[in-house]
């Protein structure tokens, strides 16, 4: 981390730039809700706190990596405009990314992401075009703009600096933070970024870490993953590094958001709701496991929806 010191006679301030704040998130054992759910006390459930990032999510790590490399490659250089279709979280941390490098950004989204996304991407001075169609379509509509001249996609889902970010910086924490006990890793899946570069980091440490990815079930929508059409699946998907891919159900998703909120007091969105699950069912499976799964992101981008309020 790099830091300047400046001294007087009365005081010392030390001053860190922000990019040096992305990354080293906490690894927090469940205490409560394992007990709750029955399972063994030698089993262990970490999660992985990336809403302490500085824009409140784990794709923080890809923002500034995406565009960083793209700067030292020179693909973007001042005064271009970044386009990117995004879900809400890569769109709020690309539009962070962009205002401390001067970029413009504009950012296509689905009109059903919450308002809590799009107000903090206009908060950091994004663009913000919203489509009906869903996600292809805003994936679409991006490349057709690059193709009439509007701007640079960054294109999350097949840009290896997304799972390279994960590569360097997420998956040897991991391993340097169960001192390399992990057995399981669990991560939502939506550019699949994150599961693709961890993946590969602590395979290569250890061939027998078993990765799961979740994606909704057919009948459900939850923000930040994705059930993709074979037509639009991420080119940077790393299928033969995933050994299980779980199907979660957006009511059991949201119960288990409420769960770790009032049970560990872990404020969290809809899909760390999943990876909660999903811990708890391998955790039931795997006595003695050391279980992390990602908490990707925090639950005030899910006030709106209401969802905390409900009784289960």
């Amino acid at each position: 981390m790099s830091s300047h010191v400046t001294t007087s006679a009365n005081f010392i301030t030390q001053t860190t730039a922000l990019a040096d704040c992305v990354g080293q998130t906490p690894l927090v054992r469940l205490r409560r809700l394992p007990e709750e759910e029955n399972i063994s006390p030698n089993t262990q459930l970490l999660a992985k706190l990336e809403g302490n990032n500085p824009a409140g999510s784990v794709k923080d790590r890809a923002a500034f990596n995406m565009i960083y490399q793209a700067e030292k490659r020179g693909d973007i250089k001042p005064g271009d405009t970044l386009i990117e279709a995004t879900s809400g979280n890569t769109g709020i941390a690309l539009a962070m990314v962009a205002a401390m490098r001067g970029y413009p950004i504009t950012l296509l989204m689905p009109t059903n992401s919450t308002q809590e996304r799009k107000d903090a991407m206009k908060a950091y001075g994004a663009i913000l075009i919203e489509v009906d169609e869903g996600m292809e379509a805003a994936r679409d509509q991006a490349l057709q703009m690059q193709a009439d001249g509007l701007g640079i996609v960054l294109d999350q889902f097949n840009n290896d600096d997304n799972k390279e970010a994960h590569y360097l910086t997420t998956g040897p924490e991991l391993w340097q933070q169960t001192e390399g006990r992990i057995t399981h890793f669990i991560s939502s899946m939506g550019t699949t970024g994150t599961i693709s570069g961890v993946a590969r980091y602590l395979k290569e440490q250890n061939p027998d870490v078993k990765i799961i990815g979740l994606q909704p079930d057919e009948d459900a929508s939850i923000a930040g993953i994705r059930r993709w059409p074979a037509a639009y699946m991420p080119g940077i998907f790393d299928a033969e590094l995933v050994d299980e891919v779980m199907d979660v159900n957006q009511s059991v998703a949201e119960r288990y958001m409420r769960k770790l909120a009032r049970s560990e007091g872990i404020f969290a969105g809809v899909s760390s709701g999943a990876a909660a699950w999903a811990a708890m069912q391998i955790g039931t499976a795997n006595p003695d496991a050391v279980i992390a799964f990602i908490v990707c992101d925090r639950g005030d981008r899910y006030l709106s929806t209401g969802l905390f309020g409900i009784e289960d």
